[in-house]
C-alpha cells in the first residue's frame, strides 16, 4: 500500500522550458545529517539509486497543482516537480513540507499568503521600516541591485517592501537614465544588468510600478533593457519595430488625446507581455497576473470610451457603408470594428451586452451585408470575423434581422444568410479555413437548441420555415450541380466511375462542408428536412459521392445516410426501398474489396444497426435483392445474421398463416354443419325453451334476451356466399392504422415479405371452401408460445450461422 502511495516520477525543467523525466521511485521526507535539515528523498525502483535529495528550505516557495503534483524552484533556473501516483501520498508529503515551513495544509502555495501574525506586524510597524534599503543607483552597483531584486522573488513580504521602495525613492526612472549611459557607452555587461533588474521588477506584479514603467516618457526604455538578453549573442530590435514597422492607423481621427495614448500604451504593453518576455516558467505564471489585468483594464477602458462616442462610431458606419469611399479605407474600418469586437470580449457580460445592442442600433447588420458582398478578400474575411462575434453574443438578433429582410424570389441573393453561404462556397483558400468558419456559424444560426428562448416561441417555426424556403437551395446547389444525372453519350462501361463526381479535392472539401450541414439538418430538424429530401430525392444525389476517390467525401455521403437510417422512420425506410438506394453503397462495399478500411467499417456498421434495431423492411428488401452479392462476406457475420433475422420473420409469418388457414378450414366445415343441421334445431328448439321454462322461470327472460342479441350478431359476422360457391371473409385490426404492408420489393411476393409496419389491415377478398391463403398476410392472433418458438429457432440460427473464418471486425 505504501510503495503505490509513495511511488513518484521525477521532473526537472530544462533549458527550453520542458519537462525532463528523470525516473521513477519512491520519495520519503527525513532528516539529512549534511544538509542540516528535513530533506526529500527519492530513491529510484530499479537498483534504489538516489534520484533526488532535496532539503525543504522554509523559505522556497513550494506549490500543489492537480492534487497529485509537488513543484518548486531549487535554484534561479533549476524547477523541480514530483507527480505522485496516488493523492494521498502527495498530501503526506505535502504536509509534512507544510509543517516544516510552518504554514497551513490547505494552502496550495506555501510562500503566497501573508501570514495574519505577519500581516499584523507589517502593518504595526512604522512606514520606513516596511522599505528595502536599495544600493545607490549607480552603474557600479547594477550587479548588486540585480542580485536583491532576483532574491526577493521568492518571498511576498520582501516584494511588497521592495515594490515601496522602488516607488518611494523615484528608483525606476533613475535606473533608466542608467540605462541610456550603459547604451551610449555601450556597457554590455551594465545592459545585462539592467535587463535582470527590470524583468525582476515586472515580476514584482505591482501595478503602481507598472503605471511609471508603461508611462509614456519610460515604456520604450523599459522595451530597450529587455532587449538585452543575456542568452542573446545580439540584441533584440524592440524599439525599432514598435516606432518604425508598426504603425497606429486612425481610421476616423480621434479627438481624445487620453483615448489615443491609452491605445498606445496597450498595445505596447501586449507586445511586451506575448513578444518580449520569455515563457515563464511554473512560478513565474503568478508574477505576471498583474501584467494581464493592467492589458485587460485598459481595454475594457478604451471600448468604453469609443462605446460613449456616438458620434465617433456614427462616422465610422457613415464611411464604412459609402460606396464612393476607397477600398484602402473600407478595408482600416472594416479592421478597426473587427478590433474593436475583439477588445469587447473583456466586458463584463451586462457591459458586452450593451456594447452588441449599441452596434446593433447603429445597424452593424445592414453594413456587414453590404460589404460581405464585396469583391475585397480582406474585407470580406474581416466581415466574417465581425459576424461570427455577433453570432456568438445572440443568433437570435442576428436570426430576427435575417427574417425581417426583403423576402421577394428577386432578392433571395441579397439576403445576409444567402451572402453567407455564398461566401462559404466561394472560399478560394484550398484548404477552406473561411469557409469551415462558416459553416459552424450558419450551424449555429439553424441550431434549435438556441431558438428555445420563451420570449418568442414561434422563433424554430418562422425561422427554419424561412430557412427551407429561401436559403436551402442555395446551399445545396454546389452538391446538386455536382452530382447530377450522368452523361448519355458515355460508353457503356464507363458506368462504374462516374465522371460528374469531384476529382477536385477543394470542390470535394466543400461537399463534405455541405453534406455535414445537412446530417446536421436530418438529426435536429423534423418535417422541414424530410420534405426536403423527399422532393428532391437528395439521398439518391448524395449517395453518388460514394464513387467519389475522396474517401473522406464517400464518408460523409455514408454519414448522412446512416443518420436518416438512425431515425428509424418508415417514410425514410420507403423511401429507401422504393429509389433502391441500398445499391450504391453495396457496389462501394464491393468495390473496396478486401481492404480494411474506414469505408469498409462504416458500411458494415450501417447494416450491422440495421440488424441490431431488426428494421423489418429493410431487411426484407436487402436480403430479397442483395443477399447473393453480400453471402460471401464472411470475415463479419453482419449478412448472414441479416439472413437469419429475415428467416425467423419469414417462419413467423408462416406459423401465423397456418393457424389462420386452420381457423378459416374449421370456420368452413362449421358452417356446413350450421346449414345441414339448421332444420333440426328449428324443431328442437320449442321443447327446450318450454323445459327451461318451467325450471327456471325468472331467468328465462333475461336469457332469451341475450340469446337473441348474441344470435342477430352472429347472423351479421357470417360468411356470405358468393356466385361462385366460395364465401368473402373480411377482418379488420385496429381502425385508423397506416396501410404500409405492400412489399416494394422489385421480385414478387413471397412467404417472406415482411409484415405490415404498423399493424394495418389486412383483408382476404375470396376464399374457396378449401382456402388458398395468400402469402403476406398476418395472423389475427399471436399465441404467447410463439416467443419460445421463435427463440428456440433463434438459437439453432446462431449454431448454424458460426463464422467460416474468424471474423475481422466485431459482428
Amino acid at each position: 500500500m505504501s510503495d503505490t502511495r509513495r511511488r513518484v516520477k521525477v521532473y526537472t525543467l530544462n533549458e527550453d522550458r520542458q519537462w525532463d523525466d528523470r525516473g521513477t521511485g519512491h520519495v520519503s521526507s527525513t532528516y539529512v545529517e549534511r544538509l542540516k535539515g528535513i530533506s526529500l528523498l527519492v530513491r529510484a525502483e530499479s537498483d534504489g539509486s538516489l534520484l533526488l535529495e532535496s532539503k525543504i528550505n522554509p523559505n522556497t516557495a513550494y506549490q500543489k497543482q492537480q492534487d497529485t503534483l509537488i513543484v518548486w524552484s531549487e535554484a534561479e533556473n533549476y524547477d523541480l516537480a514530483l507527480s505522485f501516483q496516488e493523492k494521498a501520498g502527495c498530501d503526506e508529503i505535502w504536509e509534512k513540507i507544510c509543517q516544516v515551513q510552518g504554514k497551513d495544509p490547505s494552502l496550495e502555495i506555501t510562500q503566497d499568503p501573508i501570514d495574519e501574525s505577519e500581516e499584523e506586524r507589517f502593518e504595526e510597524m512604522p512606514e520606513t521600516s516596511h522599505l528595502v534599503e536599495l544600493p545607490a543607483c549607480e552603474l557600479a552597483r547594477l550587479e548588486e541591485i540585480a542580485d536583491l531584486v532576483t532574491s526577493v522573488l521568492s518571498s511576498p513580504i520582501r516584494r511588497e517592501k521592495l515594490a515601496l521602495a522602488l516607488i518611494s525613492e523615484g528608483y525606476i526612472k533613475k535606473l533608466l537614465q542608467l540605462f541610456r549611459t550603459c547604451e551610449d557607452l555601450e556597457n554590455r555587461e551594465g545592459l545585462h544588468h539592467l535587463y535582470e533588474i527590470v524583468r525582476g521588477v515586472l515580476f514584482l506584479n505591482k501595478a503602481t510600478l507598472f503605471e511609471v514603467m508603461f508611462s509614456d516618457d519610460c515604456i520604450m526604455d523599459v522595451v530597450g533593457c529587455l532587449e538585452y538578453d543575456p542568452a542573446l549573442v545580439q540584441p533584440k530590435r524592440h524599439r525599432e519595430f514598435l516606432t518604425k514597422t508598426a504603425k497606429f492607423k486612425e481610421v476616423i481621427p480621434i479627438r481624445d488625446s487620453e483615448l489615443r495614448q491609452k491605445i498606445h500604451q496597450t498595445y505596447r504593453v501586449q507586445y511586451i507581455q506575448d513578444i518580449i518576455l520569455p515563457t515563464p516558467s511554473v512560478f513565474e505564471e503568478n508574477f505576471l497576473s498583474t501584467l494581464t489585468s493592467f492589458i485587460f483594464f485598459n481595454k475594457v477602458e478604451i471600448v468604453s470610451m469609443l462605446q460613449e462616442d456616438e458620434k465617433f462610431l456614427t462616422e465610422v458606419f457613415a464611411q464604412l457603408t459609402d460606396e464612393a469611399t476607397e477600398d484602402a479605407k473600407r478595408r482600416e474600418l472594416v479592421n478597426f470594428f473587427k478590433e474593436f469586437c475583439a477588445f469587447s470580449q473583456t466586458l463584463q457580460p451586462q457591459n458586452r451586452d450593451a456594447f452588441f445592442k449599441t452596434l446593433a442600433n447603429l445597424g452593424i447588420l445592414p453594413a456587414l451585408e453590404i460589404i460581405m458582398g464585396m469583391d475585397d478578400l480582406q474585407v470580406r474575411a474581416a466581415a466574417t470575423d465581425i459576424f461570427s462575434y455577433l453570432v456568438e453574443f445572440s443568433p437570435s438578433m442576428v436570426r430576427e434581422f435575417v427574417m425581417q429582410e426583403p423576402q421577394q424570389a428577386d432578392d433571395d441573393d441579397v439576403l445576409l444568410i444567402n451572402l453567407v453561404i455564398k461566401q462559404m462556397i466561394c472560399d478560394s483558400d484550398p484548404e477552406l479555413g473561411g469557409a469551415v468558419q462558416l459553416m459552424g456559424l450558419l450551424r449555429t444560426l439553424i441550431d434549435p437548441e438556441n431558438m428555445l428562448a420563451p420570449t418568442n416561441k414561434t422563433e424554430k417555426t418562422e425561422f427554419l420555415s424561412f430557412f427551407y424556403k429561401y436559403c436551402m437551395h442555395v446551399l445545396t446547389a454546389p452538391l446538386l450541380a455536382n452530382t447530377a444525372e450522368e452523361r448519355k453519350d458515355l460508353p457503356e462501361d464507363s458506368t462504374k466511375v462516374n465522371p460528374v463526381c469531384p476529382d477536385n479535392f477543394q470542390t470535394a472539401q466543400l461537399l463534405s462542408l455541405i453534406l455535414e450541414l445537412l446530417t446536421f439538418c436530418v438529426e435536429h430538424h423534423t418535417y422541414h428536412i424530410k420534405n426536403y429530401i423527399m422532393n428532391k430525392d437528395l439521398l439518391r444525389r448524395v449517395l453518388v459521392l460514394m464513387n467519389s476517390k475522396h474517401t473522406f467525401l464517400a464518408l460523409c455521403a455514408l454519414r448522412f445516410m446512416r443518420r436518416i437510417i438512425g431515425l428509424k422512420d418508415e417514410y425514410y425506410n420507403r423511401y429507401i426501398i422504393k429509389g433502391n438506394l441500398f445499391e450504391p453503397v453495396i457496389n462501394a462495399l464491393l468495390d473496396n474489396g478486401t481492404r480494411y478500411n474506414l469505408l469498409n467499417s462504416a458500411i458494415i456498421e450501417l447494416f450491422e444497426f440495421i440488424k441490431v434495431e431488426d428494421i423489418k423492411s429493410l431487411i426484407a428488401h436487402i436480403v430479397d435483392n442483395f443477399y447473393k452479392a453480400l453471402e460471401s462476406i464472411e470475415y463479419v457475420q453482419t449478412f448472414k445474421g441479416l439472413k437469419g433475422r429475415y428467416e425467423q420473420e419469414k417462419a413467423r409469418q408462416s406459423r401465423s398463416l397456418t393457424r389462420y388457414r386452420r381457423e378459416a378450414r374449421s370456420l368452413e366445415d362449421d358452417e356446413e354443419m350450421w346449414f345441414n343441421d339448421e332444420e333440426d334445431e328449428d324443431d328442437a328448439d320449442a321443447g327446450v325453451e318450454k323445459r327451461v321454462e318451467e325450471d327456471f322461470p325468472e331467468s328465462y327472460g333475461k336469457f332469451m334476451g341475450a340469446k337473441k342479441v348474441k344470435d342477430s350478431e352472429d347472423k351479421e359476422n357470417l360468411p356470405k356466399r358468393t356466385p361462385s360457391g366460395s364465401f368473402k371473409f373480411t377482418f379488420s385490426h385496429s381502425a385508423g392504422t397506416t396501410n404500409g404492408s405492400s412489399s416494394t420489393s422489385s421480385k414478387p411476393a413471397s412467404s417472406a415479405s415482411p409484415a405490415a409496419p404498423n399493424g394495418s389491415s389486412a383483408k382476404v377478398a375470396s376464399l374457396p371452401a378449401a382456402p388458398m391463403v395468400k402469402a403476406g398476410l398476418v395472423g389475427l392472433v399471436d399465441y404467447p408460445d410463439d416467443e419460445d418458438e421463435e427463440d428456440e429457432e433463434e438459437d439453432d440460427e446462431e449454431e448454424e450461422l458460426s463464422p467460416r473464418k474468424r471474423p475481422r471486425l466485431g459482428s
